[in-house]
């Protein structure tokens, strides 16, 4: 599809089927991913008492899916996971067991930490140990009393209480189990405490937008907890959109519907406040209004992915981030950068404060995990670049495939060709997280609220 025929379509206001057009991976190649996810899901699968390497067992009473195979991460991250379950490939028995566990270990009492960070009411696990043990901060695989610090945010990861309502919708959503919404755990309604999850994370009382401060921070998105961000923060304020339609849906089928107008009332209000807060930058949204303000590919990705833009500002982040993948200026074989090459902010580092050097993991890698939200952006505007992009990401995959043997490795977390740098093999949302976004596209189905 031309450019001239996507702006007919888009005045003509079939802008958001358009993507349907055509299919994003050929057959075999879509096969194959699903293939792969499947088996890299089940690599990542920590049954009761099991262990990965020599942690563990696993005491949490059910089976936890862990954030990849082989030896990395050896911990329930909820945000890896809740962000793995589009892909369709989590039975509703290990579904329940992580929502239940999740909400289990929500903090209901202020914690103060010997490393002078705080664990606010209401606080949801960054990760939970095969022991059963919450940690509210990265840094720590299992320290309980060691976690937190000024390097890891003084309040706990601010994004895993929205996905905490995610998991929550996803769950009800596809098993119709609207009862567990009643369920007590430790003495609360599971509603109660997906609320409490939402209002959790420091923000501005006029328009709803998450914040931090330098003092006080919480990390904004887990994965780029090695930057600081500070000021309005794009990634989670977009995750709490998202939060409060899927809130609105879930109280309306508890019957409350007074209180399920107050969270779609909420949810306009953050649209109209992501949309002014964040300028532009060529497209693409500034990822926060502090530290590291680089416009931001992720963010405005998902920014689309979840319908969290005006027309105007879709239509010009998804037209910017089509000419950033002509332009190579964000993807390197299939995989997406956090910031393009062009908005590094010096030589040295990519985001303004950054702990890895410069070109390694967050701080300026490319990664799988957001690449069907980027091909689900740019098909909006021209499928026949959304496909080259899938398909050299696919290309990658078949070539590292790490079924091939302890050499191989894909897919793997993020990866750069400087100094062939890959880092953690095996990685789940490195392919749960774009099959869901083709399987979108070729749904041809609008943002999931």
């Amino acid at each position: 599809m031309n450019r001239a025929l996507a702006c007919l379509l888009m005045v003509a206001g079939v802008w958001r089927l358009m993507a349907a057009a055509e299919p994003i991976l050929d057959p075999n190649d879509m096969t194959y991913l699903r293939e792969l996810t499947a088996a890299v899901m089940d690599a990542s699968r920590v049954g009761t008492g099991a262990k990965v390497g020599n942690i563990g067992p696993n005491v949490t009473g059910g089976t936890v899916i862990r954030p990849g195979g082989r030896d990395c991460y050896p911990a329930f991250w909820i945000r890896d996971y809740a962000m793995s379950l589009d892909c369709g490939m989590v039975t509703p028995e290990e579904q329940r067991h992580m929502l239940l566990l999740t909400a289990r270990h929500q903090q209901d009492e202020r914690w103060d930490l010997p490393s002078g960070s705080c664990v606010p009411p209401g606080s949801i696990a960054d990760h939970i140990s095969f022991s059963d043990k919450p940690i509210f901060y990265p840094g720590t695989l299992e320290d309980f009393e060691g976690q937190g610090g000024e390097r890891w945010g003084l309040l706990p990861a601010l994004d895993d209480h929205y996905f905490f309502v995610l998991m929550a919708a996803y769950y009800v959503e596809t098993t119709g189990d609207t009862a567990i919404l009643s369920q007590e755990v430790r003495g609360k309604r599971l509603i109660q405490r997906l609320e409490e999850a939402y209002a959790m994370p420091p923000s501005r009382p006029d328009t709803g937008l998450v914040y931090a401060e330098l003092q006080n921070r919480g990390v904004t998105f887990g994965f780029v907890d090695t930057v600081t961000h500070t000021g309005g923060l794009l990634f989670c304020s977009v995750l709490k959109y998202q939060a409060a339609r899927q809130l609105a849906n879930l109280l309306a089928k508890t019957g409350d519907g007074a209180t399920a107008e107050k969270y779609e009332a909420r949810a306009r209000v953050l649209k109209q406040a992501i949309d002014a807060a964040f300028p532009a930058v060529d497209g693409l949204l500034r990822a926060s209004t502090g530290l590291s303000a680089q416009p931001d590919v992720w963010g405005t990705a998902y920014a689309v992915y979840v319908g969290a833009l005006s027309p105007e500002k879709e239509r010009a982040a998804c037209e910017a981030l089509a000419r950033a993948y002509e332009s190579r200026t964000i993807a390197w074989r299939g995989n997406i950068r956090h910031v393009r090459t062009a908005d590094d902010f010096s030589e040295t580092t990519v985001w303004e404060k950054a702990l890895p050097a410069k070109n390694t993991y967050q701080n300026g890698a490319y990664w799988g995990t957001p690449v069907g939200w980027v091909a689900y952006a740019i098909a909006k505007v021209d499928p026949t670049i959304a496909a080259r992009l899938a398909g050299d990401y696919v290309a990658e995959l078949r070539e590292g495939d790490f079924r091939k043997g302890p050499g191989f490795g894909s897919p793997w977390e993020c990866m750069h060709p400087d100094g062939n740098h890959r880092q953690n093999p095996v990685y789940l949302t490195s392919v749960s997280c774009p099959l869901a976004g083709f399987m979108r596209i070729e749904a041809g189905i609008a943002p999931r609220q």
